[in-house]
């Protein structure tokens, strides 16, 4: 990164990729001001590898409690992020928290299909909404042109399977995680256009297939290769990717 230290938040950061993207952002992608490590239990169990990894980095790694679904939660983060940043705002938001329903067409329920677009496209749309005037600082006190992933940016982490083009040739019995990934793709992409004036960049990753929890021991890459190729992504973007879809290889991604 940069050798200005930044700020970044990170959801999902218990478990999976959110942890190894902790794990690795604060090993090798330094100087951070400050990470901000969120997710819904941060004192269950699910929690307890993230807590001994802030034990290790005790001045940079902040776990926050952040429920995607409830817009609440994500308020009172943005307020705990607020009074430690400052007038300094937020460099970074990682969007990566995630569920995934697994169902078909003639099997999802209302339930089902409102709980995931609860977390994974309403929830990353809040999250912007109650964190822009933290962004709006960060890009502001950069005192550097044009927009730039360190400066002030918004990625989210998504999926090929929210993908309508390639639909017919992945499909699983996932209709529910599918339907809101693509919606969650337009809102990004609504939000690039419209946040760039602010110069505040705005990307989708998909991180692969990736054996975790929710990709299934099948996965073709484990978490270790994926985020080191997103991160390596990351530092790497520019204006021009700014609403894009690229995949941990910087390959583009059809709509």
């Amino acid at each position: 990164m940069s050798s200005k230290p930044i700020s970044v938040l990170i959801t999902g950061a218990n478990r999976g990729l959110g942890l190894e993207m902790v794990k690795q952002m604060v090993e090798t992608q330094g100087p951070l001001s400050v990470l901000f490590a969120c997710c819904r239990d941060p004192d269950g169990p699910r929690a307890e590898g993230l807590r001994a990894l802030a034990k290790k980095h005790p001045d940079i790694i902040k776990i926050i409690r952040l429920d995607a679904a409830d817009p609440n939660s994500i308020k009172q983060a943005a307020q705990q992020v607020a009074s430690v940043v400052g007038k300094s705002g937020l460099n970074i938001i990682i969007n990566n928290g995630a569920m995934a329903c697994l169902s078909t067409v003639l099997e999802s329920t209302p339930e089902e299909m409102n709980k995931c677009f609860s977390t994974n496209t309403v929830g990353p749309l809040v999250i912007i909404q109650e964190f822009i005037s933290l962004l709006r600082a960060a890009a502001k006190n950069s005192g550097t042109p044009g927009m730039s992933f360190r400066k002030a940016a918004v990625i989210n982490i998504t999926a090929i399977l929210g993908s309508i083009t390639v639909a017919k040739e992945t499909f699983t019995k996932s209709l529910p995680h599918r339907v809101s990934k693509a919606a969650l793709n337009m809102m990004l992409v609504c939000a690039s256009v419209e946040l760039q004036k602010d110069d505040i960049f705005c990307m989708l990753l998909h991180p692969g297939w990736v054996r975790t929890d929710m990709g299934g021991p099948q996965g073709e890459i484990d978490v270790h290769e994926s985020v080191e190729g997103m991160l390596k992504l990351m530092n790497s973007l520019t204006e021009k990717q700014n609403g894009a879809l690229l995949n941990w290889k910087g390959e583009t991604v059809p709509w």
